[in-house]
């Protein structure tokens, strides 16, 4: 099976950092981000053939037509990792409805629009590993991040549906839920374990 893994969030902070990793082990990636340029710029960084992708994840249609970029450039997506995410912390009573809308969609639906679309070619394969970014905020909840720990918990949920959905299928969904720690390494390892490709 060819080692394709598209990241969303890859430009970035925790995706940024397991795209390096990734790179490393010999991944053919997908770095995809909002905004093009620091996508490019990116994938880059890691050498080799990876490529570039714009996607906001909040829209369906999108997320559709970076899939099918992908497997026209790279070939079948078999590993995804769901890192992209927004936060605006803010009090609730002080939380424009706008600003929940947009969290929710990008940390919670995107998610479940990238894993709808990947799924497609991985029940097809009977293979595929998914891991979604979580965070501790969405086990234990933060004042000030209500919305965002509703996003994150809904994740956490959502992962563990799913992976009772397609565990026949032979494909893994994992959630992590990582915390304030400084060393990006140790989470981005938590991913790579997470999509049980450590030891590879």
């Amino acid at each position: 099976m060819d080692k394709v893994c598209a990241v969303f969030g890859g430009s970035r902070g925790i995706g940024r950092a397991v795209a390096q990793l990734m790179a490393q082990k010999g991944y053919r990636l997908a770095i995809i981000a909002r905004n093009l340029e620091v996508a490019k710029a990116a994938a880059g960084e890691l050498g080799g053939d990876h490529l570039a992708f714009s996607c906001d994840v909040a829209k369906e249609r999108d997320v559709q037509n970076t899939f099918e970029e992908m497997e026209k450039n790279l070939g079948r997506v078999n590993f995804l990792v769901n890192a992209a995410g927004i936060n605006r912390d803010s009090l609730l009573v002080r939380t424009k409805t706008e600003d929940m809308i947009s969290q929710l969609h990008t940390n919670l639906l995107g998610s479940m629009l990238t894993c709808k679309v990947a799924l497609k070619t991985m029940i097809q394969q009977q293979r595929g590993s998914i891991v979604n970014v979580g965070s501790i905020i969405g086990l234990k909840g933060n004042s000030g991040q209500s919305v965002y720990s509703a996003g994150k918990g809904g994740l956490v949920g959502f992962s563990r549906a799913l992976a009772k959905e397609v565990a026949r299928k032979k494909i893994r969904v994992n959630v992590v839920a990582p915390g304030p720690i400084e060393q990006m390494w140790i989470k981005s390892l938590c991913i790579l374990t997470s999509l049980g490709q450590c030891c590879e």
